[in-house]
């Protein structure tokens, strides 16, 4: 029997909440976000930023979902389309995402996985046995963060679908249509408001397809670009070697060690985890070793590299006592020694992997490390006694990187004194701050001595710090580290830093949290410039990956009409600098170019700026207004101010921070850029000579 309501006579009068006082923390502060309202409140913790990466994170969680598919053995294609409106839509012929009603949530499965985190078929149940999305919020991520989504399935003769806008459904998931075979596509549109652009680059959708395809042996990708219907393109990629393949492809152009690959693709009975390895050894110095864990790219390695470098540096030395090359007991390669030249993939497919952070960049899971260790030493150990020739190569490589390291140590003992880490002895050309506090400190890497100059008198002394350094150091790319030390220029820079090198590096010596390279907007700058971000991408990584490194960025003119003046960096800045001192003066109009003046021309109206050095000045008409135009060929032809206002100070400058968002393209760009060989050098050249901007010849 239902009961009746009723009301007192004299219902007490509710009191109304106290203000919370200014500063007050109590229960009232406690905010409780339901759904999806998480993921667009805070969605670097989920995609890492609300940068490009964060934008083509997206894709990548989507494509997980397909994948995960291919690797539990139900389905071998998969299609992506780059839509206009910044639309995609990834496609594959999977089973299909279930669409019957859940049995505790009484909504559609479908529906379910789109709309709550931490659901979805990868925690237990059988749904799979592997899987790269193991936190089940990717697709869910991806509906909170686009204005518009679509899911699209196939599945019992039927598909079904259903919208969403801003991860609300649009209406239920409703059947359309009788449809063959099975398969999940899902379309959606990045919220233009969370993200700081929207703009899909092809080149990092394609080289993610290819990597992915290299790791999903005999899955073919097919990728479309539609969103230009007069230029459209397709491309697609099916691997039949595995990561053996890959190491192939990165070793493309390089001058190889041995011809013959090591691949080794085997299920570790004892940990249940099935290990894939390629190796090869090139004549480079450095090394090039990818991981992944279920298809997912790992930068920060983890227990399957740790498990691959001990196993790799245990194998060579047995194999090297057991040919009596190396005959002292305390003679042995170390790890440095045996990665110089390396070429590695490592990927493995585990049950239950345990990553790092929602970005997967690192692998925790110990029982990684047993079964690289076991599956690829054993395999390593016999593929060095069936391949003597590879395995003297390889051992002749390890024994000169073993030599260039003591060589290096000597040089790294004579010029990296104790004294002079602790900054007791740095180098004399440098202009230290007063500041002894890392995380205010700014170290500015400065071409030339005439621009060290102005900076030196332009900087802030308390936090800025000026390194000039005279001409082009080493192209490191084809020197050890012992030629490197010999650099006068490389070495002071090595003092500065703080840090050591080599494997005495240690970041918590690091004297400045900013290093900037301030060189001239010409080319002698930008080979500067590329010279020396390869000493910091191949000597101190860490540094470039900490964000420490950043690239100053000085006008390239400055402009001026009677007293206003303002600073363009880029052409096209400049004719918006043109127009807008027009208009402050009160002489609106677009500007059409007139006829160039004389240099030194004066007129009633018009105030010439001095020109310092050799820069050159220009007047130009504009409207009927004479601007003088001052274009900067190089850092020293600015005086102090100019350097500080424009450059230097915190409150105006602007400067880029160098980033490694793919570490595999990029080992590739400095292996062509600075290279030995000449051939894809100049077919680099070739290709990009057309988009080079502000080329000064």
């Amino acid at each position: 029997m239902a009961k009746k309501e009723t009301t007192p006579a004299k219902a007490p009068k509710a009191k109304a909440p106290k203000k919370p006082k200014e500063g007050a923390y109590g229960a009232e502060q406690i905010t409780v976000l339901e759904g999806l309202d998480p993921v667009r409140k805070r969605p670097g913790m989920y995609i890492g930023s609300t940068g490009p990466q964060g934008l083509h994170h997206l894709i990548w969680e989507v494509m997980d979902n397909s994948f995960d598919e291919a690797m539990a053995g139900h389905g071998n294609e998969i299609v992506l389309r780059l839509l206009p409106d910044n639309m995609v839509s990834v496609e594959d012929n999977g089973r299909g995402i279930p669409v019957a009603p859940h049995p505790q949530h009484k909504v559609s499965a479908l529906e379910l996985v789109l709309t709550k985190l931490h659901a979805g078929g990868k925690f237990g149940g059988g749904g799979y046995k592997v899987s790269g999305g193991l936190h089940g919020v990717g697709v869910s991520v991806v509906n909170a963060l686009s204005t518009y989504l679509k899911a699209e399935v196939r599945r019992d003769g039927k598909l079904w679908e259903q919208e969403y806008a801003i991860g609300i459904p649009q209406g239920k998931v409703k059947e359309v249509r009788s449809a063959k075979g099975t398969g999940t596509k899902i379309t959606f549109q990045p919220d233009a408001s969370i993200f700081e652009t929207v703009e899909f680059n092809f080149k990092t959708i394609l080289d993610h397809l290819r990597q992915q395809a290299y790791l999903t042996k005999g899955i073919k990708l097919i990728m479309s670009d539609e969103r230009d219907p007069s230029n459209s393109s397709v491309y697609a990629f099916y691997f039949e070697g595995g990561v053996a393949s890959y190491v192939r492809h990165i070793n493309h152009g390089k001058e190889e060690k041995h011809k013959n690959v090591f691949y080794v693709h085997k299920h570790d009975e004892a940990t249940n985890v099935e290990v894939e390895v390629a190796v090869q050894y090139t004549q480079e110095y450095h090394e090039s070793v990818h991981c992944f864990a279920n298809n997912i790219t790992n930068p920060e390695g983890g227990m399957h590299l740790s498990g691959f470098r001990s196993a790799l540096t245990r194998e060579l030395n047995n194999y090297a006592r057991a040919k009596n090359i190396l005959k002292e007991k305390d003679q042995n390669l170390t790890g440095d020694d045996v990665r110089e030249g390396l070429t590695a993939i490592i990927s493995v497919k585990i049950e239950e992997p345990q990553f790092e952070g929602q970005t997967k960049a690192k692998l925790g899971n110990p029982e990684a490390r047993t079964a690289v260790e076991s599956v690829f030493g054993e395999s390593f150990r016999i593929y060095l006694e069936e391949h003597p020739q590879d395995g003297e190569a390889i051992i002749s490589k390890c024994l000169l990187a073993a030599q260039a390291r003591s060589a290096a140590r000597a040089a790294r003992e004579t010029v990296l004194r104790k004294g002079a880490l602790d900054g007791l002895t740095l180098p004399g050309k440098l202009a230290d701050c007063s500041s002894k506090d890392p995380s205010i400190s700014e170290l500015y890497l400065v071409e030339g001595d005439s621009a060290g100059g102005s900076a030196k008198q332009g900087r802030s002394r308390e936090t800025q710090a000026i390194l000039p350094l005279r001409g082009k150091i080493l192209n490191v790319e084809r020197a050890r580290l012992d030629k490197m030390l010999a650099n006068n220029e490389i070495k002071n820079l090595v003092i500065a830093l703080g840090t050591n090198i080599g494997e005495g590096f240690n970041i918590e010596g690091l004297r400045y949290a900013k290093v900037v390279i301030m060189t001239d907007a010409d080319v002698d700058g930008a080979h500067i410039r590329t010279l020396l971000l390869t000493l910091f991408y191949r000597y101190f990584p860490d540094l470039v990956h900490n964000g420490n490194i950043y690239i100053a960025q000085p006008p390239l003119y400055r402009v001026n009409i009677g007293k206003n003046f303002r600073y363009a960096y880029t052409e096209e800045e400049k004719q918006v600098m043109i127009e807008e001192l027009i208009g402050d003066i009160g002489k609106r109009g677009k500007g059409e170019k007139g006829e160039k003046v004389r240099k030194g021309e004066e007129s009633e109206d018009t105030e010439e700026a001095p020109a310092e050095g050799e820069s050159e000045t220009e007047q130009m008409e504009y409207s009927g207004v004479k601007v003088n135009i001052q274009r900067y060929k190089g850092l020293g032809e600015m005086n102090p101010d100019q350097l500080w206002d424009t450059t230097m100070n915190p409150e105006t400058r602007v400067m880029k921070q160098v980033t490694v968002e793919d570490a595999a393209h990029a080992d590739e760009v400095f292996d062509i850029l600075m290279g030995a060989e000449v051939a894809p050098r100049k077919r680099f050249i070739q290709t990009h000579a057309k988009t080079v901007k502000n080329l000064d010849v």
